[in-house]
């Protein structure tokens, strides 16, 4: 075998301009096929990633019993919020915990009610990481000390006709399941450039929530990852100092963004399945046409004693080093797209009104490595070169040497 591998590898060399063209032609579709994963990874993390982020974090604690009721929101305060908190914080992967009160009710106006969550949050810590926070428009965020203050989104204060200053009633449940309404002032107004979200909730702080709605603590904590996926991570490194709490990633409590995110996912994966096969027809080409010129040579190897089947064995492993030469610089040269992107990052702040959830981008999107899907990548190079020179080394290892020595 090691005979084989030698004569493998000059021969791969002996034609090199052809070597370098096949080889360029692997490298470069490899090196697009990681770009093209690292930027969907980017995607993710920009638009998805925002998206848990407005919509209540990565990762929520909450009470014994609060999945079994969760369609209804339910006040069950935490026993020990501030030691969820603590361990939420010792694991390196979390950005910020924070408390929040959740609970459903009616916002109304001279326009009529409207139908929202009303969410009880500490402003300044989730300032840092709550995009909401970051894009008010009008007025002031939210503080702590804040008291009959609330901050909305653009398209609840259309739908309601009111400003900055405006007066709003708001009704909510309270623990006991009695209604509780006040007057409230809008102090701010954020605006994601995407109406239904901003329309699901309005925001009051955490103090005016306790006393509001007559819970002692809070009934979730909300924590916050700097990437999807980590949350398993941080959900197996709480879960045996918590006991009796339930501890849930968004795919839980968000089952409709999780499907998103799953689809987006599959459709990618036959798009870049599609773009390699296609690649893969010009590769298999190009492999061809180098068997097919070497008819002469197999007469001469069948003329000196090679079977027909180390004949093909021969030219497999001259198309799999091939396929290795090629996937070695691919992988160079993608990490160095990818590497230099994960630094400047790509500018699609302009492309807000291409679709309304790119207003999530906040400006950039940073790719990954892109080495995700290496391994299925690779194997994919590597599979169509063996079998770009199976097929015509099978066909030229049955010819007889005296007809392939004649061949012009």
């Amino acid at each position: 075998m090691n005979l084989f591998l030698r004569l493998a590898w000059r021969n791969i060399w002996r034609h090199k301009r052809r070597t370098v063209i096949i080889v360029l032609a692997m490298s470069l579709t490899l090196a697009m096929m990681m770009w093209y994963d690292g930027l969907m990874n980017g995607f993710t993390d920009a638009i998805y990633g925002n998206a848990v982020k407005v919509l209540g974090g990565n990762v929520q604690v909450h009470a014994e019993g609060y999945r079994a009721e969760a369609n209804s929101n339910p006040l069950f305060p935490l026993a020990d919020p501030l030691a969820v908190i603590d361990a939420a914080e010792a694991n390196p992967l979390t950005l910020a915990a924070t408390q929040r009160i959740r609970t459903g009710g009616l916002v109304t106006s001279r326009e009529g009610a409207f139908a929202v969550g009303i969410i009880g949050v500490e402003p300044e810590k989730e300032w840092k990481v709550n995009i909401i926070g970051q894009n008010i428009t009008e007025g002031r965020n939210l503080t702590s000390d804040d008291l009959d203050s609330v901050l909305i989104g653009r398209g609840l204060a259309d739908a309601m006709g009111v400003e900055v200053g405006d007066r709003i009633t708001m009704v909510g449940r309270s623990q006991h399941e009695q209604m509780r309404q006040r007057t409230m002032t809008v102090v701010g107004i954020f605006d994601l450039g995407l109406v239904d979200i901003e329309k699901q909730s309005v925001y009051i702080s955490l103090g005016e929530a306790q006393a509001l709605y007559e819970v002692n603590g809070s009934t979730e904590v909300a924590i916050f990852l700097d990437k999807l996926g980590q949350e398993g991570r941080v959900i197996d490194s709480m879960t045996p100092v918590l006991p009796g709490y339930e501890i849930e990633s968004f795919q839980a409590n968000y089952p409709d963004l999780a499907s998103a995110i799953n689809t987006k996912s599959g459709v990618m994966n036959v798009f870049s399945l599609i773009i390699i096969a296609i690649a893969g027809v010009g590769i298999l080409n190009l492999l061809l046409m180098a068997v097919y010129e070497r008819t002469r040579e197999i007469g001469v190897m069948g003329a000196m004693g090679l079977k027909p089947n180390q004949i093909s064995l021969l030219f497999v492993l001259e198309g799999i080093m091939i396929g290795l030469v090629g996937v070695a610089a691919g992988i160079v040269l993608g990490m160095a797209i990818n590497g230099y992107l994960m630094k400047v990052g790509l500018d699609f702040g302009n492309m807000s009104g291409a679709a309304s959830y790119m207003a999530l981008i906040q400006g950039r999107a940073y790719p990954t490595w892109g080495v995700e899907k290496l391994p299925l990548r690779v194997s994919m190079i590597v599979i169509i070169s063996a079998l770009a020179a199976l097929i015509p080394a099978t066909e030229a290892g049955r010819r007889e040497p005296a007809e392939a020595l004649h061949f012009v």
